[in-house]
């Protein structure tokens, strides 16, 4: 005897409704801090695409329930204080590295111009020589210093904490070639 089987049409699989917000975006919560979008804790309107694609797998982002809005709001001000202990922290660094200088030896013509030039990987250098530690990024040069004499290079702690430094570039002994 042959068995029969009968095909079972199943309706496709419904996505959960996203939390639409008042612009018929989708409304999410930060869990981290994402540039250009928002900070963290903060409750931001997206595009769907962008939303489940990037935000939410990444982790950076969560629906924004009212749960979640609630728990936000009752950590919002322990967030804030510690973001504020933060930034005061880089302050007094900004401070302290303001107070510095380095000295970059450089191999230079008579006339002073320098037959390579000095950015941000030699002042790094130098500035790990004095025990302070900073990654390229946040030292903002206009364009390499090409000549001997005394810069001020803007540093950038944070979006809110710049700094300055001030970068002497001198001969090399025995640099005269």
């Amino acid at each position: 005897m042959a068995t029969v089987h009968k095909k079972i049409k199943r309706k496709p699989a419904r996505l959960k409704r996203l939390p639409k917000g008042p612009s018929g975006g989708v409304e999410l919560l930060l869990i981290q801090s994402v540039e250009h979008l928002g900070k963290q804790g903060q409750v931001v309107e997206v595009k769907p695409g962008y939303a489940l694609n990037y935000l939410i797998p990444e982790g950076l982002a969560t629906f924004a329930s009212e749960h979640h809005k609630r728990m936000v709001d009752k950590h919002r001000a322990k967030l804030q204080e510690i973001e504020r202990q933060r930034q005061a922290e880089l302050r007094a660094i900004a401070s302290e590295i303001s107070k510095q200088s380095v000295t970059i030896e450089a191999n230079a013509t008579p006339e002073g111009h320098l037959y390579g030039s000095v950015g941000a990987p030699e002042i790094i250098a130098a500035l790990k020589k004095n025990g302070v530690t900073l990654a390229a990024e946040q030292i903002k040069l206009e364009g390499p210093l090409k000549e001997l004499g005394l810069y001020t290079v803007k540093i950038r702690l944070s979006s809110e904490v710049d700094g300055e430094i001030k970068v002497w570039v001198v001969p090399s002994v025995g640099g005269d070639k």
